[in-house]
């Protein structure tokens, strides 16, 4: 997205309601893994802001009413590149991505097997190398985009049994900066969020594989410093902002939004 140094200008100062609520307006956004989650509440609240919204998921049924649904697996090249070239084919432009789709990991290093370490640094990390590869040409020509990727505290820390997790995660915060330093001054950046504990339906679905789901919800809470769980409208209001021409200074962001977690 082109930078619109008056829009900033009024973004810090005095945004009235209007301009400070649709600062989307006319621009094409892709989200990945948008059925569910942070993923559903990206899509929307960009099309809240006036984004036309492609929002792909391996199901995408459940996606926010008004998107543009899209089937793509995020490890598979050809639909990642199906999936830029049909948003760009018909808006003509491609302003933002949310590289957000994701799997998770419940094992140590002794307990993953060689085929489970490979599914998730597929889906976590090579979906999206796949999103930013299809993406960073299209913008590029056009001299302008934002990239949002979603990683983890879980590659900034190391969390007991998250051994592929936190590997991918960690993955995509590096990749993320290398991105961000390649292509700084062309008018494209890249960034990404690190969520906390979010209270999502893969989280309750982790919760409810447990033998005792109100005790693990109980200690995922407790070791939290704000002594809750995010939400996952709290996660996309900051990939919002990353995305958005309020954060044309900002690239190579990991963007901790954590309730605290890290700062102990």
């Amino acid at each position: 997205m082109r930078t619109d140094y008056a829009t900033i200008t009024l973004a810090v100062g005095a945004a009235t309601p209007d301009t400070a609520a649709m600062r989307f307006r006319g621009r094409t956004v892709v989200v990945t893994g948008a059925a569910s989650g942070i993923g559903f509440e990206m899509a929307r609240l960009f099309m809240e802001e006036g984004a036309t919204v492609y929002a792909s998921d391996l199901s995408p049924a459940g996606v926010p009413d008004g998107a543009r649904g899209v089937q793509a697996d995020v490890s598979v090249a050809a639909d990642v590149e199906a999936l830029m070239e049909r948003a760009t084919r018909e808006t003509s432009r491609l302003d933002v991505v949310c590289n957000n789709a994701g799997i998770g990991s419940t094992a140590d290093a002794v307990a993953c097997s060689v085929e489970e370490w490979d599914r998730v640094f597929a889906v976590n990390a090579r979906g999206v190398f796949l999103g930013t590869k299809f993406a960073l040409p299209r913008m590029l020509s056009g001299g302008a985009g934002s990239i949002v990727n979603t990683a983890s505290v879980a590659g900034l820390v190391g969390l007991r049994d998250r051994a592929a997790y936190c590997a991918s995660k960690g993955a995509v915060i590096a990749f993320t900066k290398q991105v961000a330093i390649q292509y700084a001054g062309t008018g494209v950046r890249c960034n990404c969020l690190c969520p906390g504990t979010v209270d999502s339906p893969w989280v309750e679905g982790l919760l409810n594989e447990t033998p005792d789901p109100v005790a693990a919800r109980a200690s995922l809470v407790a070791r939290q410093p704000m002594g809750r769980l995010g939400t996952p409208e709290e996660i996309a209001r900051a990939a919002l902002y990353l995305a958005s021409d309020d954060a044309a200074f900002v690239t190579g962001a990991a963007f901790a939004i954590d309730g605290g977690l890290t700062a102990g």
